[in-house]
């Protein structure tokens, strides 16, 4: 899930900066690294949902529940990123008009896997802590500190990359859409 929905899904958020090529090129890969990590999602919940407990056993936590909030925004966001990219004879004024809420809520479930999987870790250590009686102290504490450190600052890189005008090619198209004249220009 870590590996689907935070580094493949953060490699697909950045596409737009650092791959070199056409918009439609970084579409198509955007597109696919996404489905990427939707497909791990699909798997680390179908992993989980195989356990002798059975699928409600398994929802009593925040962790658990942020995790089925962000696996359904993550697989809305990819059908309709799927519907939008072949299906090219919606109007364009649409498409201009969803582009932001797209870059938001994509933006939004990727923190919203980064929240799940620190909550995750601190599930995890808790449990460590409380059952096995391991130290706070412990390498295994360390370890789960550091990744949950590891995983926010790398959300913070990859936000950043994302927001900053900085970081976003030089060939990249700027949609202008008049309110005055109802017309589109680049």
């Amino acid at each position: 899930m870590v590996i689907g929905f935070i580094l493949v899904s953060g490699e697909a958020i950045l596409v737009h900066t650092w791959l070199p090529g056409s918009r439609g090129l970084k579409k198509c890969v955007h597109l696919w690294l996404q489905g990427v990590a939707l497909a791990c999602g699909i798997f680390g919940i179908w992993t989980r949902f195989q356990a002798k407990d059975g699928i409600l056993a398994n929802f009593y936590s925040l962790h658990s529940w942020m995790g089925l909030i962000c696996i359904a925004l993550f697989g809305a966001q990819w059908m309709m990123g799927f519907l939008s990219f072949w299906h090219r004879g919606e109007a364009r004024r649409v498409r201009i008009r969803v582009l932001p809420w797209h870059v938001f809520l994509g933006l939004y479930t990727y923190g919203l896997a980064v929240a799940t999987a620190e909550t995750g870790l601190l599930e995890k250590l808790t449990f460590l802590q409380t059952i096995r009686n391991v130290s706070k102290h412990s390498a295994e504490s360390m370890v789960v500190n550091s990744l949950g450190l590891g995983l926010a600052l790398l959300s913070a890189f990859v936000i950043l990359a994302a927001l900053s005008p900085k970081y976003h090619s030089s060939q990249q198209t700027k949609l202008v859409y008049s309110q005055d004249t109802k017309s589109f220009s680049s």
